[in-house]
């Protein structure tokens, strides 16, 4: 599968198959968080990979009650470690640097059949005490990864002229 093709078959996903994920299609899609890029290469960041039942339902009821992040056999926590280096543009690095290493890991899962979710609306000190994360760490993203249990749905996007100029 190409970069394309991974682009456009992937959705987010809200409902999984009772299926556990191999550890090595696990490692491999966080692989492709690793390699991502990041503001002067600082990498400050932790990859925290939840698969214990209770602990996926507490992240589920701090995910507002969204229970299908219960559901996937894992969720992904995309965490920064430290969040003080700010670019020039004056935009946080952890945000943009944890954004891109999230967004290779839902298109390598695409490659292996596997579905995810991008997860903000989550209150942070109870998803870094359930991960028991030190209190300088932030969450960024979580992520429920697992076989989709639906169908993609048709994309409704704006058109390419409405998003992009020229100049």
């Amino acid at each position: 599968m190409d970069v394309m093709d991974a682009i456009r078959h992937r959705f987010s996903v809200r409902r999984y198959q009772d299926k556990d994920i191999p550890r090595e299609v696990l490692e491999e899609v966080l692989e492709a968080a690793r390699l991502a890029p990041s503001a002067k290469n600082r990498q400050e960041w932790q990859f925290v990979v939840v698969t214990d039942p209770e602990k996926k339902m507490r992240l589920s009821q701090a995910a507002k009650g969204q229970s299908f992040v219960a559901q996937a056999p894992a969720v992904i926590a995309g965490v920064a470690t430290e969040t003080g280096y700010v670019m020039t543009c004056g935009v946080p690095a952890a945000h943009v640097d944890l954004a891109i290493a999230m967004e290779h890991v839902a298109l390598a899962a695409v490659e292996h059949g596997l579905g995810t979710c991008w997860i903000g609306a989550f209150y942070q000190d109870q998803a870094r005490e359930i991960l028991d994360l030190p209190p300088e760490w932030k969450v960024v993203a979580l992520m429920p990864i697992g076989y989709p249990a639906v169908e993609a749905p048709e994309k409704r996007r704006r058109p390419l002229e409405d998003v992009v100029l020229f100049l």
